[in-house]
């Protein structure tokens, strides 16, 4: 099971950046409209167990009713946007940033180490 935290007000980017000195911090942009979109949420519900990275919180951005949540986390990241999109937030900033097909767990974690 994901552990699915939603990303419903701009003031949660404060948190997450707060919340990423503690412990790794991934941002899930979604498009609900879109095939390809749903198609990468799955492939990420289904590595999730394996990827051991239960230190991480995971968040949920839903692009069609947090578009100007989305722009912020780009302007705020210095990342363009893309959907859908996993970001990675360690220490402040934006230390992964893979979109489509490209998304893969196995990445992240070595990223974090």
């Amino acid at each position: 099971m994901t552990p699915w935290q939603p990303l419903t007000q701009p003031e949660q980017l404060t948190d997450i950046v707060r919340e990423s000195f503690e412990h790794p911090v991934l941002i899930f942009k979604h498009s609900t409209s879109c095939s390809i979109s749903a198609a990468a949420k799955s492939k990420l519900e289904r590595q999730w167990p394996e990827a051991d990275l239960s230190g991480a919180t995971l968040y949920y951005l839903d692009l069609l009713r947090y578009r100007p949540i989305s722009n912020e986390i780009a302007q705020q990241f210095g990342i363009r946007h893309e959907s859908p999109q996993l970001l990675l937030i360690q220490n402040g900033e934006c230390q992964y940033d893979a979109s489509h097909m490209g998304i893969r767990l196995s990445e992240v974690k070595e990223v974090i180490g």
